[in-house]
């Protein structure tokens, strides 16, 4: 709702206007003052109301917020983490893939079967004993009970794991396990050494009856499938 002191306002603002309406159809009585002078005072009145209600709803704040207690400062230093070292998970990723590649490679295996050997050592069979044994062997007919990885040793270490492995296999009854020495392709000039020399030792170890080169998904050219003599 409208105070009374804008009513009086517009009341004289309408007074006003029908005094302008009035000069410009009857002449003005001498002495009386210009139209121009009577808004002028018109327009300084209108402003001292209007500063006058906008004086009356403004805030006092240092009045409103008198009894606000200031918050005393934070007596507490700023913890400051050290950013963890960065681990190199893309060179880790890259050396779990050469290792893989090294192990089973990545060309796919080519098709062959007993008989059919692409190079020798590919299967080895005591003497005496059925060429189906190597068949059976190389189609999975016996569950394969232990593995051993020589992947990354000497020589002379993958001789005597190979050796207690074989040992430990043979006192525990396992009648089929895999050997993994991996195609060499980390080796200088990317030619195997644990290959040929693994292949040969299982061939004059007595309790190997027969090997046969692993299946791909097994290792491939990088492993074999060994039968030992049963107790």
């Amino acid at each position: 709702m409208a105070k009374l002191g804008d009513l009086k306002t517009l009341v004289d603002a309408a007074r006003e206007r029908a005094a302008r309406t009035n000069e410009t159809t009857s002449p003005r009585p001498a002495g009386a003052a210009p139209p121009h002078a009577r808004a002028a005072k018109t327009a300084l009145a209108r402003r001292h109301v209007g500063a006058a209600k906008h004086a009356d709803g403004d805030v006092d704040l240092a009045q409103a917020f008198a009894d606000v207690t200031r918050l005393p400062p934070r007596n507490r230093a700023q913890a400051t983490r050290a950013r963890p070292t960065p681990s190199p998970r893309l060179r880790i990723e890259d050396e779990r893939a050469a290792l893989e590649l090294s192990k089973y490679g990545a060309e796919p295996a080519h098709a062959w079967d007993i008989g059919q050997e692409l190079e020798g050592e590919q299967t080895f069979l005591r003497p005496g004993l059925g060429s189906d044994i190597l068949s059976k062997l190389r189609r999975g007919h016996w569950v394969v009970q232990g593995v051993i990885d020589l992947h990354g040793m000497t020589v002379d270490e993958a001789r005597d794991a190979l050796a207690d492995f074989l040992l430990d296999a043979r006192n525990r009854g396992l009648r089929c396990v895999r050997v993994i020495h991996g195609k060499g392709l980390t080796s200088p000039n990317r030619e195997p050494v644990l290959k040929g020399k693994v292949r040969r030792w299982l061939s004059q170890w007595d309790d190997v009856l027969a090997y046969c080169e692993a299946a791909r998904h097994a290792g491939g050219a990088g492993a074999v499938i060994v039968l030992l003599r049963g107790r």
